[in-house]
């Protein structure tokens, strides 16, 4: 589509010749003589850039961009300015124009600053599409999970998330379903509406049935006035059941039928109300084997169901370990309060070895409470607690060889793996010093950059992860 340019000029020959020029170029030029006539015309709305002569007869050229960038025109402008009014030319900046060119001007002049407008508009519009689909990504993608199993997560969510089907998020503790359900519906249709949570453990039956439905006033004891519940609260936007393994066969009845009728009653109220909402549900429990063994209805588990989510332990995200911890003491530093910066490859290998059977939420609090009593810049493994480094033990008297040559081969491998923990401290050592910066590091240690990335590779080092500890 060509771009459509507005010439407002009251000398014939200056506007005549820039319209022959621009349309020469592939623009769409419309010329007006009359300033009355091409404020009309500009706020019309329909050009990509219009020309304008600040000194014309029957209205201001600074009147004219005025009242285009008053009522919102998105038309760029470029200000057509005669000697000795460069000054004038730099006020019209101020009040929105993108540019001026001073007369006289060559063709050539002309051409360049038009394409530089459209090249600015460009770029613009390049960054207003990059920021709306990083947006979009930090839905969930801001979520840290570069590993495969995550990255299959991120997937789903991005297939579902506008859907309005309900689904069940299942993992064990720890591993971030809420996070994961905000994320749902940060990209869902249901963005600019509520996001309300409840966790279904946390209550006794009577409480979580109140919770959910709301009451009126003296349906029970303690009820000393009418109270909305979650559903309602919810209504439009988006209801996060957080652990419905722990929901009473009572209330699944009740919310089975919510959920079929998409009508509530308070408890103790008469009165049916119309609730829109969308559900995410999350277990740590096996809901299929819970239907087996009767404690859970199978009519409600396949409502809840729709699309199951699994999000995998952080014993199988082994590669998103450290991203993880790095992002958790980068929170830490913000506040300014920790000294330390960065984790040593010791720590990384130990942090890396260990189970993590309280998943993400576990990682989150060790670091937490890692920064906070470490007294340098570097973690060590002497900083970290002692139920972490256990697992780093010794090897048990059956692992030892049995014969001269089994030791001899044995004696070599501890020696290569002594010198390769040597070898990798030693080269995030050097990443460090660098700042994360590959061809820096190699220099420093006088080593060419090619093979300094191939022992990188070979260590699976990241050398992203050490952008944050430059000096």
């Amino acid at each position: 589509m060509k771009r459509k340019i507005l010439i407002i000029d009251d000398e014939p020959t200056i506007g005549s010749g820039c319209k022959r020029v621009l349309e020469k170029e592939g623009f769409e030029v419309n010329y007006q003589q009359n300033g009355k006539n091409g404020l009309k015309e500009a706020l019309k709305g329909e050009y990509d850039l219009i020309l304008l002569d600040l000194l014309l007869p029957e209205i201001d050229g600074m009147e004219i961009l005025r009242s285009v960038k008053s009522k919102g025109i998105f038309s760029e402008v470029i200000i057509i300015t005669a000697y000795g009014t460069v000054q004038t030319a730099v006020e019209a900046i101020k009040l929105g124009a993108t540019d001026y060119i001073s007369k006289p001007f060559s063709p050539d002049e002309l051409i360049i600053h038009v394409n530089k407008v459209f090249q600015h508009m460009d770029l613009k519009s390049e960054n207003v599409a990059l920021r709306k689909e990083l947006n979009l990504q930090e839905g969930f993608l801001g979520i840290i999970g570069e590993s495969a199993s995550m990255k299959q997560v991120f997937k789903l969510i991005r297939r579902v998330a506008p859907t309005e089907c309900n689904i069940l998020l299942t993992g064990e503790s720890g591993t971030g379903k809420e996070v994961i359900a905000q994320a749902i519906h940060r990209t869902s249709l249901r963005k600019d509406h509520p996001f309300i949570a409840c966790d279904c453990g946390a209550l006794t039956p009577t409480l979580l049935e109140s919770e959910l439905f709301g009451h009126v006033k003296g349906s029970y004891s303690g009820a000393i006035s009418t109270k909305q519940g979650l559903f309602e609260i919810a209504n439009n936007g988006t209801l996060f059941l957080d652990e419905v393994s722990n929901i009473s066969l009572e209330i699944q009845s009740k919310l089975l039928r919510v959920l079929e009728t998409r009508k509530l009653r308070r408890v103790g109220d008469t009165e049916e109300r119309n609730i829109n909402i969308r559900l995410i549900s999350a277990s740590n429990q096996d809901l299929a084997k819970m239907v087996e063994e009767g404690n859970f209805r199978s009519d409600l588990y396949y409502r809840l169901e729709v699309i199951p989510i699994h999000l995998p332990p952080l014993s199988e995200r082994k590669d998103d370990i450290i991203r993880l911890a790095n992002a958790f003491l980068d929170n830490m530093k913000k506040t300014g309060e920790v000294r330390a910066e960065y984790f040593s490859p010791g720590a990384i290998e130990i942090l890396e070895k260990y189970p993590w059977p309280g998943n993400v939420r576990e990682l989150k609090n060790l670091v937490e409470r890692v920064a906070i009593l470490c007294d340098a810049t570097t973690i060590e493994p002497k900083h970290l607690p002692g139920e972490i480094k256990k697992l780093q033990h010794e090897p048990a008297a059956n692992e030892f060889p049995a014969s001269w040559e089994e030791f001899k081969s044995f004696k070599q491998q501890a020696k290569d793996k002594v010198a390769a923990r040597i070898e990798k401290e030693f080269l995030v050592a050097a990443l460090t010093e660098a700042g994360g910066n590959v061809s820096k590091a190699a220099r420093s240690i006088g080593m060419q950059r090619t093979n300094f990335h191939s022992l990188l590779k070979k260590y699976k080092i990241n050398s992203r992860n050490y952008l944050t500890s430059s000096k």
